[in-house]
């Protein structure tokens, strides 16, 4: 189990820094200073080894591969692995409710589900046979989805708030973003079982976080810890602090102290994201379109051009239709109701 312990540590560090990068990488305050710290490391790295490592980082995160499916996967039996080796045991000697320390084991089970749909489910590939149906879902704002744009990689005329996936090799009907932990475009067929993986990931981090830290707390409790006095460095008599129990406790329980700090960690990554993804749901947005929602029609904008006598114009978000109207949407986008809307 050191070895797993050990693996488990180095694979944690690794994935709590691309889920980081990830979500620093869609902020646009966060996205300058990932970029100033890539030049930083471009003058201590030599040149051969820059590119081998470019070559990695593009494979990883502008290819179709399963590693980050498999990384998740792997991740998320160990964490498992590690619960039910080292809390489910002590937890039952002290004599904790079996639905309480069951439900950690249903949230992946659910989990799992939602992980697989997001997977295979077709996000919306826009074909010649589905173009003209998709032509007609959306209003074109003629700011940032214009009329009469065509995809120069696919030869097919652009819905409204589709995108051209460069990853996948398509383009998606309301595309949000491709998703290297699922290695598909999150879009408008998958959203929905994407917001239920995510919560399900969210709950079953925080379900293992609050009961490792009971799991704690009541050891500490129990056996009257805190009352206790020790000896300090200098031979002087000190109470037991909070310090001191998180050392004790680390040094006892070390496996248990650092799946702790993990999936605490973890709870926040995955929590302040689920609190983002549900914003955009909400408000009726894509990531891509929150993206960019303030570049488009802005004097220097990359993505189209426009009459030099033409005045600037600022997105605005037209697709909103009140919150019920904008869940709905996510969640019963009903391939169905299209095939309908086309005959």
């Amino acid at each position: 189990m050191d070895f797993l312990f050990l693996f488990l540590f180095y694979l944690a560090l690794l994935v709590i820094g691309v889920i980081t990068v990830c979500i620093c990488s869609k902020i646009h305050c966060l996205k300058g200073l990932v970029r100033g710290g890539a030049q930083i490391f471009s003058y201590l790295i030599p040149e051969c080894v820059q590119r081998a490592l470019l070559r990695l980082l593009h494979y990883l995160f502008h290819t179709r591969n399963h590693t980050f499916v498999i990384l998740h996967l792997v991740l998320q039996g160990m964490v498992y692995t590690e619960y039910t080796w080292e809390i489910f045991g002590l937890c039952q000697e002290l004599e904790f409710s079996l639905y309480y320390l069951f439900l950690p084991y249903l949230l992946l089970i659910i989990n799992l589900v939602f992980f697989a749909l997001t997977c295979v489910t077709d996000p919306g590939a826009i074909t010649k046979e589905n173009e003209s149906v998709f032509l007609r879902v959306y209003e074109f704002d003629e700011v940032m989805f214009p009329k009469n744009v065509s995809c120069s990689t696919c030869d097919l005329r652009k819905p409204a708030r589709s995108k051209h996936c460069s990853v996948c090799n398509r383009c998606v009907h309301r595309f949000d973003h491709h998703c290297v932990w699922v290695n598909n475009c999150i879009g408008a067929w998958n959203t929905r079982y994407f917001l239920f993986y995510l919560l399900t990931l969210t709950a079953s981090a925080a379900t293992m976080a609050v009961v490792s830290t009971v799991f704690l707390v009541r050891l500490v409790m129990g056996s009257d810890l805190y009352l206790e006095t020790y000896i300090d460095d200098l031979g002087r008599s000190q109470v037991v602090d909070t310090v001191f129990l998180i050392q004790y406790l680390f040094l006892t329980f070390p496996r248990i102290v650092f799946l702790l700090g993990f999936v605490m960690v973890l709870s926040f990554l995955l929590g302040g994201y689920l609190c983002f993804a549900l914003y955009l749901a909400a408000t009726n947005q894509t990531t891509n379109e929150w993206y960019r929602g303030d570049r488009a029609w802005c004097q220097h904008c990359p993505h189209m051009a426009r009459p030099p006598s033409a005045e600037p114009r600022v997105y605005r978000n037209t697709y909103c239709r009140g919150l019920w109207s904008n869940l709905q949407e996510i969640f019963l986008p009903a391939a169905a109701h299209y095939e309908r809307k086309k005959k």
